[in-house]
């Protein structure tokens, strides 16, 4: 371990979105960053949501206006500056006449249209179900619906990328070392990180610590920081289930339940079709979390009385769950019912280096919270020299500066550029990489000169490219995280990749660490 650490200006503990979006902001402000990861980047709650960049429709029932006013504008700021891997979606609510009144939702859409600078996005309209194309895979009592607008996001290549963008900033990124200490040597705070598989050590100095564990934030708290005072920290777990496309056209669908709960339909890696989420309180390890066998009933069933043809378990073909950290402090409403938005509690008193605990938050408000987050720690930094406040919302993340305007626009020049590529797989590579797919097939000019085909249309240039570029270090980095290829290949194959990658790793150094 080094005798005479570095001193960093920002450390990090937790390489999530939170922690990844704050590492973009304060390197771009001229900061020295250090983040580390126990796992790999994303690997937690930020790659187990919905996969969506919303207002979030159903928290105006419970008075959120700020998240959702704040979340509804971050919708086109978001996809300007990621247009690879966010992009529009229409949503389908039919309505059902015994669960909310007609003028509630028409209220809730003229609100979700008007209240968040909407200006790209189309605005809601009535549908007449029994005509119009959505209303073919539902169940005919359902004759009308509200459509309106959202976005989806790739959300685990989102961390990624900021990742990715705040290391070619100068930000130190280090994925799988775990923080096994931090404390306070006078007006620094001395962190200790331990690479779990070698035993290896690592120590720095900090003038300021943030914990953006996510769902370990309160383990953090006790075991790294050895704080005793117990956060009002809530976790909830929410569980997914991909089943085969269950109909044809792009449209997606939003769901109520008796039970108050609401879901989503959503179409999903061309194939399959993603529902989701539940809401249920959740104890034990986060590392831990599975989709049960009554989440997966509850998920069939629910989507089951909306659709024509039945939902059935044997149809899954994938589930994934995460745990969201909400902060709660009364703690006796339903989970669904508990505040997504999120709280920044800074201690930096009583001459102590300061400490800033992130808790709860949504994916599509992470670039706020980052702002927020170093406003607070701001009085306590140097002061930054480069950019001001703001600036992530306009400089594109990494593979979004498309030169020509639209990702179809982008893919017609691609398929000029690489006619030797399928239809699909040149579409899956600018989805996931932007005008960095270039870094993976540049030169060549046959699929013979990307190497080695793992399975579906995965090359060895693609995996050499996520080694050195994006911490790729297993199979599930690349087949869960970078992508979703899991989906399209065997058991087998995900062997090969997984020994490929191996191979691939031994034979270079490190990289990508900032």
């Amino acid at each position: 371990m080094d005798a005479s650490p570095l001193i960093y200006d920002l450390a990090i503990i937790g390489g999530g979105i939170n922690g990844c979006g704050i590492a973009r902001d304060a390197a771009g402000r001229g900061w020295s960053v250090l983040l580390s990861e126990q796992n790999d980047l994303g690997s937690g709650t930020s790659s187990a949501s919905t996969k969506l960049i919303h207002g979030g429709l159903r928290y105006l029932e419970h008075h959120e206006f700020r998240l959702v006013r704040e979340a509804l504008m971050e919708r086109e700021v978001l996809w300007s500056i990621a247009p690879h891997i966010i992009w529009p979606l229409r949503f389908v609510l039919p309505y059902h006449e015994k669960l909310r009144r007609r003028w509630m939702l028409r209220l809730g859409l003229f609100l979700y249209d008007h209240i968040g600078g909407r200006r790209k996005l189309p605005k809601t309209r009535v549908v007449d179900l029994t005509r119009d194309v959505t209303g073919e895979p539902l169940k005919s009592e359902f004759t009308t619906g509200f459509e309106y607008s959202d976005c989806w996001v790739e959300d685990s290549r989102l961390v990624v990328l900021n990742a990715m963008a705040a290391a070619e900033l100068g930000a130190t990124i280090i994925p799988r070392r775990r923080c096994i200490s931090a404390e306070p040597q006078g007006s620094l705070w001395h962190v200790v990180l331990e690479d779990e598989q070698t035993g290896d050590k690592t120590a720095f100095h900090a003038r300021a610590l943030v914990n953006a564990a996510g769902p370990w934030v309160g383990e953090v708290a006790q075991t790294v920081l050895h704080h005793n005072e117990q956060a009002p920290l809530r976790l909830v777990q929410g569980s997914h289930i991909i089943v085969p496309k269950l109909y044809d056209h792009p449209g997606c669908y939003i769901f109520q339940n008796a039970d108050d709960r609401i879901f989503f339909v959503i179409p999903y890696e061309r194939d399959f079709t993603l529902i989701g989420t539940t809401d249920q309180d959740y104890k034990g390890d986060p590392a831990s979390v599975r989709a049960s066998a009554d989440e997966v009933a509850y998920l069939c069933r629910s989507a089951s009385a909306y659709l024509r043809i039945p939902v059935t378990p044997e149809k899954v073909v994938w589930t994934y769950s995460g745990v969201r950290p909400l902060y709660d402090e009364s703690g006796d409403t339903a989970a669904q019912a508990a505040t997504r938005d999120y709280v920044l509690k800074l201690d930096a008193g009583d001459g102590m280096p300061p400490l800033l605990s992130v808790f709860g938050g949504k994916i599509t408000t992470y670039r706020r919270l980052a702002e927020s987050a170093l406003a607070q720690l701001a009085p306590h930094l140097p002061a930054g020299t480069k950019r001001s406040a703001g600036w992530t919302g306009k400089t594109p993340l990494p593979g979004g500066d498309f030169p020509m305007r639209g990702f179809e626009a982008q893919l017609a020049s691609a398929r000029m550029r690489y006619p030797f590529l399928a239809e699909a797989h040149l579409r899956r590579l600018l989805r996931a990489y932007g005008t960095r797919m270039e870094a993976i097939l540049a030169g060549a000019s046959s699929m013979s000169d990307l190497g080695t085909v793992y399975g579906a249309d995965l090359t060895e240039a693609e995996l050499r490219y996520l080694v050195r570029a994006e911490w790729a270090f297993g199979a599930p980095d690349v087949l869960w995280r970078r992508s979703k290829l899991g989906l399209r290949l065997s058991h087998a194959e995900a062997v090969h990749v997984d020994e490929a990658l191996q191979r691939i790793l031994a034979a270079r150094e490190p990289a990508a660490a900032g």
